[in-house]
């Protein structure tokens, strides 16, 4: 985990001092920095990434700008920082690729609090992979490739955001079984007591949006008002 490559995309060089410096008594040794798009480009050409810091406000260009031309070049997992709270901001955000969104101000521990839990829930692959059978879990309409980390629907790959995907993977595991969303929270993005409603629902919506035939007539993500989400195995009528 603490191998992992960490790439920070911040103008305010003050930020990333900061977060540098935590990062490593953290035990992170490979962070790089950039203050631009450009260069944040360049950095992970370079280097790689398996975590990106992306600040929302840069000088060339936007952090929502930028996320989609990441996005065409690594899966790495990208938190916003920012300073822009509102909903249409955060909505945005996560449907453009990022996965997890942190206001300004912050603590950096629990920057690094949340890039370990991105880490550690990583799809695992078996040692012998080529020896292994592949966990597939089909919903007829849908069907999870859990060592292949590939979602297909109707026989066609559907991309799909990492957070989203592990969320699903989550539910896949454990159908017809009822989670709140603190609970959802905790089992995938792994912090007790940090958890976000909003986070949450906007990932269900992903999934929603790539699984059902009709997302707001849901038939396998169901709502049990009151309670949580559950993932039917067999489809309601």
């Amino acid at each position: 985990m603490l191998n992992a490559t960490i790439l920070l995309v911040d103008d305010e060089k003050a930020i990333v001092q900061l977060l540098e410096m935590v990062l490593r008594k953290e035990g992170f040794r490979r962070i790089y920095a950039a203050h631009t798009a450009r260069e944040a480009l360049q950095k992970l050409e370079e280097h790689g990434a398996d975590v990106i810091l992306l600040d929302v406000m840069l000088p060339d260009q936007t952090g929502f700008e930028l996320c989609p031309k990441i996005r065409e070049i690594s899966a790495a997992h990208i938190i916003y920082l920012t300073a822009r709270t509102s909903d249409l901001d955060i909505l945005t955000g996560f449907a453009i690729g990022g996965d997890d969104y942190v206001t300004k101000p912050f603590n950096p521990l629990e920057i690094s609090a949340r890039i370990k839990a991105r880490l550690r829930r990583g799809v695992q692959f078996p040692a012998a992979r080529g020896e292994e059978p592949r966990a597939r879990y089909d919903y007829g309409r849908f069907s999870l490739d859990e060592y292949g980390g590939e979602l297909l629907v109707e026989g066609q790959p559907v991309p799909c955001p990492a957070l989203a995907y592990q969320l699903l993977l989550f539910l896949c595991r454990n159908p017809n079984v009822v989670f709140s969303k603190a609970q959802l929270y905790e089992a995938v993005w792994g912090i007790e007591g940090m958890g976000d409603d909003n986070t949450v629902m906007v990932h269900i919506r992903k999934i929603r949006e790539r699984i059902e035939a009709d997302p707001s007539m849901p038939q396998y993500l169901l709502t049990v008002r009151g309670l949580g989400y559950k993932l039917v195995k067999e489809k309601t009528l």
